[in-house]
């Protein structure tokens, strides 16, 4: 499994760097950032599995970020704050945070707590690209969430097996992300297929690809959407725009 990336957002420096400092030391890759515009240029550079979100920016608002956020993100979101009552507590929620921590915070609690939101996301991104009803436009291609249709560049209906559907909705999630075949199969829920084991679910993944690339690669043998990446496993080399339906 990849290295999760998390995004601590806080416009004290000091506090910043030592919450960075601390879950770099326990195995995360951590980015800095101070403000809303920040935030985005991060969301839109790569992967961010978390955001620990700070409630006071300065003159920004934490909950007034998340919930904007969640027009069209579904990253994990905890905030973090000075304020302890329950009904800021509820404010947080209510605009979608996955959970909210009160300063100060016992570091290890703060650790705990990142695990446990890290670990009920990956038992459910299955189901969350199941729900999604977003039209995603890629090379010339388009899949609607809503139709379950996928389309060529020439508008021609592909007809893809469930199973292709679900791992062409992972790809699309992550665009120009490596991901090993571990990561797929998680995302997929692969299990509930029969495949039991990292061996069996990861030649079932590489059959997969083979049978997605040649309904959507001009040339399955030299892709240009679907492909392999040495040594970690596959990447959606193209660009993709999502847009709700």
């Amino acid at each position: 499994m990849s290295i999760p990336r998390l995004l601590v957002v806080d416009d004290d420096e000091d506090m910043r760097d030592m919450m960075a400092q601390y879950l770099r030391n326990n195995g995360f890759i951590v980015l800095p950032a101070a403000s809303e515009a920040e935030i985005l240029d991060h969301l839109h550079a790569g992967r961010i599995d978390l955001i620990l979100l700070d409630v006071m920016l300065g003159q920004e608002s934490g909950i007034e970020i998340c919930k904007g956020l969640r027009q069209d993100q579904d990253v994990p979101i905890i905030l973090v704050s000075a304020l302890s009552a329950d009904h800021q507590r509820m404010a947080g929620y209510e605009v979608g945070a996955d959970d909210y921590i009160a300063k100060p915070f016992n570091p290890a609690l703060l650790l705990a707590r990142i695990q446990a939101v890290l670990r009920r996301v990956r038992r459910s991104p299955s189901l969350n690209y199941r729900r999604s009803t977003s039209r995603y436009d890629f090379a010339g291609w388009s899949y609607d969430g809503r139709k379950d249709e996928v389309l060529s560049p020439d508008g021609v209906q592909v007809a893809l097996s469930q199973r292709e559907t679900r791992l062409l909705k992972v790809l699309l999630a992550s665009p120009r992300i490596p991901l090993t075949r571990d990561e797929i199969a998680a995302a997929m829920d692969i299990t509930q297929d029969g495949e039991q084991g990292p061996e069996a679910s990861g030649r079932a993944i590489d059959m997969l690809v083979g049978r997605l690339r040649s309904k959507i690669e001009t040339n399955p043998k030299a892709p240009q959407m679907l492909k392999t990446e040495r040594g970690v496993g596959y990447v959606f080399a193209v660009d993709v725009t999502e847009s709700r339906t």
